[in-house]
């Protein structure tokens, strides 16, 4: 449990550093780079992100294997919760609920929404739609703001 004089002092380290910017995070995270993960913006609490699955990404099914769109999916509600402070700070997935709901193939769009919260937590909404605007996973999570 974090304490008053916790909070007052990441507050303080905050006010220190106004000029900290998170916005070139998901760009630097190198398991992104490796499944060619795209963030195509993120501002004002919502973000989009692309993946175009290939062989080498699916599962034995030969379909998108669940990792790959959890991955997606917490990318895209942990780049809404950036955005959403302004790229001010940055987060950590503390709890995250998924749906699958239909097998992934082809081009994926993730759309993710932060939908509440306050100072120290983000909750958020995400979904990924296949090239047909099908629905393929949903999911909810919670993001802890932290120090960049």
């Amino acid at each position: 449990m974090t304490t008053a004089m916790e909070t007052e002092t990441a507050h303080d380290k905050l006010a220190e550093n106004p000029a900290a910017d998170t916005s070139t995070l998901f760009a630097k995270v190198a398991f992104n780079q490796l499944l060619d993960l795209r963030r195509e913006f993120a501002e004002n609490g919502v973000a989009r992100l692309t993946l175009q699955a290939r062989p080498e990404l699916t599962n034995n099914f030969h379909v998108l294997h669940g990792g790959v769109i959890m991955t997606m999916l917490d990318g895209v509600m942990s780049s809404a919760a950036l955005s959403k402070s302004g790229f001010t700070r940055a987060v950590v997935t503390i709890d995250m609920s998924t749906s699958f709901l239909k097998p992934a193939r082809g081009r994926l769009v993730a759309h993710g929404q932060a939908v509440g919260g306050g100072r120290s937590v983000c909750f958020c909404e995400a979904r990924i739609e296949d090239e047909a605007g099908e629905l393929v996973a949903k999911a909810m999570g919670t993001f802890k703001y932290v120090d960049p």
